[in-house]
């Protein structure tokens, strides 16, 4: 049955990140987190993200900025290592407290704590029409590199930031959607080397299959996406998912799940 979830929402996920707010890390990370412990499933999230952006990259990367990927790729790159060491070390902390509900006993980890709370503010982010209005100008772009590149490493969450800081750098559609998927492979690329080190030992090699039946499936929803590409904001649907994104997240934060 997970395997069919899951697949379904790397499908229908990567369609809607052609043309909507929310990326395919942002609702894939809840979903393998109702089945895998909280690091293992941002690990697994990363490697179906990189690999469907890599699809991505042979899309549409030739439309990329070069100015956009040094003034805001490489802050970002760099970040994503701190993100993603930080992420290795808070996962190796503690409980921070144990609770009983009737016969049930839930344990509140730091690293289930901080992932739940950045689910809530990015998905309140989407929800909120003063962070959507929120807009930088090109002297931020390296500030954005640093703040986007950070999130992706610790959770994956990247893409809302790195819009906001994109969207009045002057780019066309096109050349605005190249940039950010190349962005997002070298922070993909850059937070995966780090996790390799230790959070893929925890189970990655036995989910292999479902990797790449979730990859597959987002990079169908990729091809899709691209035949259907143009400037569409579907404002239900953000506002439903984050809805439900903040539902997981608390129960993430709890330590029901």
């Amino acid at each position: 049955m997970e395997y069919v979830i899951i697949c379904l929402v790397a499908l229908l996920t990567s369609i809607l990140t052609f043309f909507s707010g929310f990326g395919l890390g942002t609702i894939l990370l809840p979903v393998f987190a109702l089945f895998f412990p909280i690091e293992l499933a941002i690990a697994l999230t990363g490697v179906v993200h990189f690999f469907n952006n890599i699809f991505k990259l042979i899309l549409v990367g030739k439309n990329a900025s070069k100015s956009v990927l040094i003034r805001f790729g490489i802050p970002a790159v760099l970040a994503a290592f701190i993100g993603a060491n930080l992420l290795i070390n808070i996962t190796e902390l503690q409980p921070l407290f144990t609770y009983t509900l009737g016969s049930k006993t839930f344990e509140v980890t730091p690293v289930k704590l901080v992932i739940g709370i950045l689910l809530i503010v990015f998905a309140i982010m989407e929800l909120t029409p003063f962070f959507n209005k929120l807009k930088f100008g090109k002297k931020q772009l390296p500030i954005g590199g640093l703040l986007s590149g950070f999130f992706g490493g610790l959770s994956g969450h990247q893409g809302a930031l790195r819009s906001a800081f994109l969207i009045n750098a002057g780019l066309t559609k096109e050349t605005f959607i190249g940039s950010a998927v190349v962005i997002s492979c070298f922070v993909d690329f850059s937070r995966l080397s780090v996790y390799s080190t230790q959070i893929f030992e925890s189970g990655l090699d036995q989910n292999i299959s479902l990797i790449l039946a979730a990859t597959l499936s987002a990079i169908l929803g990729a091809i899709i996406g691209n035949k259907l590409l143009k400037k569409v904001t579907l404002k239900f649907i953000q506002k439903l998912i984050a809805i439900l994104l903040i539902g997981i997240a608390l129960t993430l934060s709890l330590g029901i799940i």
